[in-house]
């Protein structure tokens, strides 16, 4: 069973590590090893949350979900309210392909539609992550188009409540 719990300061260590791994690395883009955890996880804003995935106490992997429309800077831009976006990633390469990814995305899921007026979920993988995006078509999420994020070349995808 996979649960989502806010990320605390005692994850950054966990956090940081993972962040230097290869395969985040390769998911992330320009904004690989970027993160500043201790701001991240101390930023107490509704528009904003970092948790962790566990399985059975075991740290997986992480889940940001921000409120694209409220997020101060406006890095998806004028995409109108009602809408959560996601980013995502599995801590260590050997969990990959057991499963973890569907679970953690599918918790994060019920996680944003709980709250009534969501309408929708958006995603931004790389455009070169060819796994990942058949990973969340596979979930049902579809894709909305290409988007230069940055110095990243993406594929926007969304996420229908009705799906």
């Amino acid at each position: 069973m996979i649960g989502l719990r806010r990320a605390t300061p005692a994850d950054i260590p966990m956090l940081q590590a993972w962040d230097g791994k290869p395969h985040v690395m390769a998911a992330t883009g320009s904004h690989a090893g970027a993160s500043d955890w201790a701001h991240e996880i101390a930023l107490a804003v509704p528009w904003w949350e970092v948790l962790i995935a566990e399985v059975g106490g075991r740290l997986v992997g992480l889940v940001r979900i921000i409120d694209p429309a409220e997020e101060e800077t406006h890095y998806w831009g004028d995409c109108g309210p009602d809408l959560r976006a996601i980013d995502i990633w599995i801590g260590e390469e050997a969990d990959h392909g057991r499963g973890l990814g569907s679970g953690i995305m599918r918790a994060a899921l019920a996680r944003c539609f709980a709250n009534p007026s969501v309408t929708a979920v958006l995603i931004d993988p790389l455009a070169r992550n060819v796994r990942a995006r058949r990973f969340y078509e596979r979930l049902g999420f579809k894709e909305v188009g290409p988007r230069r994020f940055g110095e990243d070349d993406c594929v926007v995808y969304r996420f229908e409540r009705a799906g």
